[in-house]
């Protein structure tokens, strides 16, 4: 009874507009890294069989693939704050 309850709880906060709005953007969110890891990184099928071998694959890919975001992010942000510090530099240079 327990079991029903929780289910039919679930329910109407998914009948929500809130509950739907979060719904759909689960729905989406995890087809954009299966993608990246797909195309952008080449993988095609599992090297190792058995579930715990293919659980632990799965965990370095996903591994990489946040390794590889954050080195993207900070890279983009070093470079940001190079541009921003550069722009600083010549607006001080102009004042004085």
């Amino acid at each position: 009874m327990e079991y029903l309850r929780l289910k039919r709880q679930a329910r109407e906060q998914l009948k929500s507009e809130d509950g739907y709005a979060l719904s759909v953007r689960r729905m989406h969110e995890p087809e954009r890294v299966f993608g990246q890891i797909k195309n952008n990184r080449g993988f095609r099928r599992f090297l190792l069989r058995g579930l715990p071998k293919v659980s632990l694959e799965v965990g370095w890919l996903s591994l990489a693939h946040h390794l590889l975001k954050k080195a993207a992010k900070d890279k983009n942000l070093k470079i940001a704050l190079q541009v921003r510090n550069a722009i600083f530099m010549k607006f001080t240079f102009l004042i004085y």
